[in-house]
Parts: C-alpha cells; sequence; structure tokens
C-alpha cells in the first residue's frame, strides 16, 4: 500500500469512529425525541431515526423498499471504493483533494449502512422520551438490513418572519456525521475538483477507445 491509500484508509476509519460513536452515544444515553442544547438554540443534540436517504427523506414505506435500498447503498459504496482505487493508483496523478471528496462520500455511504444491516438486532427498541436503547441486550428492533439510520444533529442558525404566526426556518432537517460526510465531499468536488474529476472519467474513456481500436 502505497502513502495516499494508507492516508485513505486511515481517513476512512477515524470518520467511521467517529460517525459510529457519536450514534451509539446518542442511541445508548438519550431517550428517541429528546433534545440537548450544546450551543444555545443555534446548535442541539436531537435524537431521531429514519428509514429513509439521507435528511429524513423516505424511499418506500415496505420493507422490501428498506432491503432494497440498503443493498443499492452497499453496491454504490462499493462502487466508490472502487473509483478511489483507480484514482489511487492511476498513472497521471489525481489531486488528493479529488480523492479525499470521493473518500468522504464513500464513508458517509458505509457510515449509514452499518446503520441500516446492524442496529436493527444489535440494539433494543428506542421508546420516544422513555427509556434508552440497549446495544447487545438480545432483543433487536428489526431483522437485518432494515435497521433505523440515526440522525442527531440539528441546527437552527436564524428563521425568517413569514407573518404574524408564521416563520420559515432556515434548515430544518436533522442529520448525522455521515450524511456531513457526503454532503461536503460533493459540494467541495462540483465547486473546486470537478475538471480533474472530468479527465479522470475522460482518461478510462480513452482508455476503452484505444483498446477497442487495438
Amino acid at each position: 500500500m502505497n502513502k495516499r491509500g494508507l492516508a485513505v484508509s486511515l481517513i476512512i476509519v477515524l470518520l467511521l469512529v467517529l460517525d459510529q460513536w457519536l450514534k451509539i452515544y446518542v442511541k445508548t444515553g438519550m431517550s428517541l425525541g429528546e433534545q440537548i442544547p450544546v450551543l444555545g438554540h443555534w446548535f442541539s443534540l436531537h435524537y431521531i431515526e429514519n428509514n429513509g436517504i439521507a435528511f429524513g427523506m423516505v424511499f418506500w414505506t415496505r420493507p422490501i423498499g428498506k432491503v432494497l435500498l440498503t443493498l443499492f447503498r452497499m453496491l454504490a459504496a462499493a462502487g466508490i471504493l472502487w473509483v478511489i482505487h483507480r484514482m489511487i493508483h492511476h498513472p497521471q496523478k489525481v489531486p488528493f483533494g479529488l480523492i479525499f471528496c470521493t473518500t468522504l462520500i464513500f464513508t458517509g455511504a458505509v457510515g449509514n449502512v452499518l446503520d441500516c444491516v446492524f442496529y436493527g438486532r444489535i440494539f433494543s427498541p428506542s421508546e420516544y422520551f422513555g427509556a434508552v436503547s440497549q446495544i447487545f441486550s438480545g432483543e433487536g428492533y428489526a431483522p437485518w438490513f432494515q435497521g433505523r439510520v440515526v440522525d442527531m444533529l440539528q441546527f437552527d442558525l436564524f428563521d425568517i418572519p413569514l407573518g404574524a404566526s408564521r416563520c420559515f426556518h432556515f434548515f430544518p432537517a436533522i442529520f448525522n456525521l455521515a450524511d456531513s460526510y457526503i454532503t461536503a465531499g460533493l459540494l467541495v468536488l462540483l465547486l473546486f475538483y470537478y475538471r480533474p474529476l472530468s479527465l479522470f472519467i475522460a482518461s478510462f474513456e480513452k482508455k476503452k477507445s484505444s483498446e477497442e481500436q487495438g
């Protein structure tokens, strides 16, 4: 493993540990629905769970939809990992910033996949404003691949009044670290590394074309 591969491996491990540590801390220390202020009303830990994609969006309410979503996430993560491997070993040196952004997206995907695959079996049910969940208690709350994603990060930076009794919240979604990895990776990639990514993709198309001609 070269230096870039080692750096990417360390980044993945550290970010995954941080993501899972926070989720386990919240799940085993807070009741479902509980909210703990961290920075006044600006930032708080607000424990919720969702069966959806990210930021609480739902893919399909039936169990088969949850399984299909989890399998899709696993396939997508495997594909991204393959791309990272090709970037690390590309003949023309790929900017490490591009590799880092792609690594963030991969790590975020894996972080939420772990929730879906394992959490339903290793955690006991969480109760709204009741008993906290227990880990490895032997009482799971869902079958394999049907666990719920743990979200807890809530920001209330500012509100925009829309009348006497209405108000627009700047960003009402509650999310987790894995979601933030994916979002940050995509934003930085599109803003600063779109051209290197285009060149990386073009190198594969050129190689494929030369192989077909040969």
